[in-house]
C-alpha cells in the first residue's frame, strides 16, 4: 500500500463496518447517550477486528498518513469511525512529538460529540502523550477552560490511566479545581472519574480534597470521586 488511497481506504473500512451492523444494536447503543449519536449498529468486538484488520494495512505508513486516515475517519461523524482512531493513535506513542497535543485538541474540539469517543481517544491517546510529554499537562489545564464540553471532559479523562499508576497528584487536584463546579454533567462525570483513579494510590490526600470542596462540589462528581473507599468514608464525604 505504498501508494495508498485515503479514500480508498475508508470506503472500504465504511463497507466493512455496515456489513456488520444491525438495527438492535444500533437501537441499544443509542440508549447509553443523552445527545443523539450516529452509529453504525456495529458490536464492539466487530469493530475491534475491523481495526486490528486495517492497522495490518496501514500501520506501517507514515505517521501523517495515518493521521490524514484518522482525521477522514472523524469526519463521518460515525461512533464506530472514531472508534478506529481510538484504537489506531495509541499504537503510534512511540512517533509522538511535542506539535501532535496541537492534532489532538483539533480532533477532540472539532470532530468529538459524545463520552464515549471523548474517553476511548483521551484514556490512551493522549495519556500517553502526556506520560512522554509531561510538560504539556499545562496544556490539559488551558484544555479545562474551554466553552466546549468535551474539551473540558478530556482535560480530565486524559488523565485517567497515569492518575491509576499515581502520579500527576497536584496536576488532578489543579484541573478538579478549573472544573470543580461546572454545571455539565458530563464535565462532572470526568473530574469525578479522574479523582476516583487517583484515590487508588493517594486515597487520604483525595478524601481530604473532597471533604474539603464538599459543599460546593456537585453530588454527581463527588459520588464518582468517592465510589473506591471504605463505606466510612463515603458515608463521610456524603453528609451535608
Amino acid at each position: 500500500m505504498k501508494n495508498i488511497s485515503i479514500s480508498s481506504v475508508i470506503i472500504s473500512i465504511q463497507h466493512d463496518l455496515k456489513k456488520n451492523a444491525d438495527e438492535k444494536t444500533k437501537a441499544t447503543a443509542q440508549h447509553f447517550f443523552k445527545e443523539h449519536v450516529n452509529f453504525y449498529g456495529v458490536k464492539t468486538g466487530a469493530v475491534v477486528g475491523i481495526a486490528k484488520k486495517y492497522w495490518k494495512e496501514v500501520g506501517n505508513l507514515p505517521k501523517q498518513t495515518i493521521f490524514d486516515l484518522c482525521e477522514a475517519l472523524y469526519k463521518s461523524g460515525i461512533m464506530e469511525e472514531s472508534f478506529l482512531v481510538s484504537a489506531w493513535v495509541p499504537k503510534m506513542a512511540g512517533q509522538f512529538e511535542k506539535k501532535d497535543i496541537d492534532v489532538f485538541y483539533h480532533w477532540i474540539n472539532t470532530y468529538i460529540n459524545n463520552w464515549a469517543s471523548c474517553d476511548g481517544f483521551c484514556n490512551h491517546s493522549v495519556g500517553d502523550f502526556i506520560t512522554l510529554y509531561p510538560e504539556h499537562i499545562q496544556t490539559l489545564k488551558q484544555w479545562a477552560l474551554s466553552k466546549n464540553r468535551w474539551v473540558k471532559r478530556a482535560a480530565a479523562v486524559s488523565l485517567i490511566i497515569p492518575a491509576r499508576r499515581g502520579k500527576f497528584l497536584g496536576d488532578i487536584f489543579e484541573i478538579a479545581d478549573i472544573l470543580l463546579m461546572d454545571s455539565d454533567d458530563m464535565v462532572q462525570k470526568g473530574y469525578g472519574w479522574m479523582l476516583k483513579e487517583a484515590s487508588r494510590q493517594h486515597q487520604k490526600d483525595v478524601f481530604a480534597y473532597v471533604v474539603k470542596n464538599k459543599k460546593v462540589m456537585p453530588r454527581t462528581a463527588l459520588r464518582y470521586a468517592i465510589e473506591l473507599m471504605p463505606q466510612t468514608l463515603r458515608k463521610t464525604a456524603m453528609e451535608k
